[in-house]
């Protein structure tokens, strides 16, 4: 059996609703399923410290001590200004200077973004940092990006995230993928036809769906068709694709809250549940957001993974597993000879435009 190769992690062990209790409890949960895991937890030594065991794998972790942090309600530009010693500044600074592969955070997301974006920088041939996650479809799980980190994007912004998030779906692709697959990729539209939508949707569509990028790209799709599991991959502006992730999760949480009550409604429709009871537990496994924690800033020198403040510690060790996977299947790479191979057909595309006019 081949021994994975040894991977470092920097862990900002203060951010997040449950911290430190949860992202220590996390990232042992996280070991103890990949030992090749080595993590280094940034925050306040004498916090931290006496939660870990004597039979913990974390027993002998090395602690980048700081007592400041970022709280959850801090304005990104005053954490940006006062943050630099702060648990999560420091966690993405070890990243930046090559001692950790990549950081986890379930802190304060603004600020999250914009030390990260001026640590680290964007790639060549990226202008904007892109935040994506997956979450569930009828057909198994659907990549959605920008969540949010940009609220308007050109036709080139959209283009961009579209390579990241093809990166992105294939390097994080579970054991069961065949990995020469390419992921099919929608664009996020008020329709499917081809005249609907701004012009840097109209545009964007029209450079993915040149051959020249090599990517699978499907079309335009309505916020009523990703769920249902038609594309892999759904590229939008960080306003739209917010709001449509909301409202997915909030739709959720309604028909979760709704069937409880129908079967608590009677004497007959809790025998119905008790006789359903398997199927109900592996509906809510599917629906559980717990199972699709993570989600990464994609863009930047260096692997970001987000954690859902509110955590527990098995999706926190999802987030974890996120970012092991992005390093150890190369993500930074792929993303590189995907972005240079779209800025050469975005250039033929605009030289073959000159030259009509």
């Amino acid at each position: 059996m081949e021994i994975p190769p040894k991977i470092t992690l920097a862990i900002d062990a203060m951010g997040g609703d449950h911290a430190p209790h949860a992202i220590i409890t996390g990232t042992e949960l996280a070991v103890r399923l990949d030992p090749s895991i080595t993590p280094i937890l940034v925050g306040d030594e004498q916090k931290i410290r006496p939660l870990i065991k004597a039979d913990s794998p974390l027993r002998d972790v090395r602690i980048h001590h700081t007592t400041d942090k970022v709280a959850s309600d801090d304005v990104p530009s005053q954490a940006l200004r006062s943050g630099k010693k702060s648990s999560m500044r420091l966690a993405i600074d070890l990243v930046n200077d090559g001692t950790a592969d990549a950081v986890v955070s379930a802190g304060n997301s603004g600020a999250l973004l914009i030390m990260a974006l001026m640590a680290l920088r964007t790639i060549e041939g990226i202008d904007r940092p892109a935040m994506a996650a997956f979450f569930p479809t009828m057909n198994g799980r659907c990549c959605m990006l920008d969540l949010g980190a940009n609220i308007e994007c050109s036709a080139t912004n959209l283009v961009q995230f579209a390579v990241m998030g093809d990166a992105f779906f294939r390097v994080t692709a579970d054991e069961s993928t065949n990995h020469a697959y390419k992921p099919s990729i929608g664009l996020l539209n008020v329709g499917e036809e081809e005249q609907k939508g701004s012009a840097s949707i109209r545009d964007a569509a029209a450079i993915l769906a040149d051959p020249e990028i090599n990517m699978n790209y499907y079309g335009f799709v309505e916020g009523s068709d990703f769920p249902m599991g038609g594309v892999d991959i759904v590229v939008s502006d960080g306003f739209s694709g917010n709001v449509a992730l909301k409202t997915a999760e909030g739709t959720s949480r309604l028909i979760g809250t709704m069937i409880r009550q129908a079967f608590q409604s009677t004497f007959f429709s809790r025998i119905g549940y008790l006789l359903a009871s398997r199927s109900f537990k592996k509906l809510r496994d599917m629906m559980n957001p717990q199972n699709y924690n993570g989600a990464v800033l994609l863009g930047l020198n260096g692997i970001v993974v987000k954690s859902h403040g509110s955590a527990d510690p098995k999706g926190f060790a999802n987030a974890i597993k996120v970012a092991s996977d992005m390093h150890r299947n190369n993500f930074m790479e792929d993303v590189k000879v995907g972005i240079a191979r779209s800025l050469k057909a975005i250039e033929m595309s605009q030289n073959n435009k000159a030259s009509a006019e």
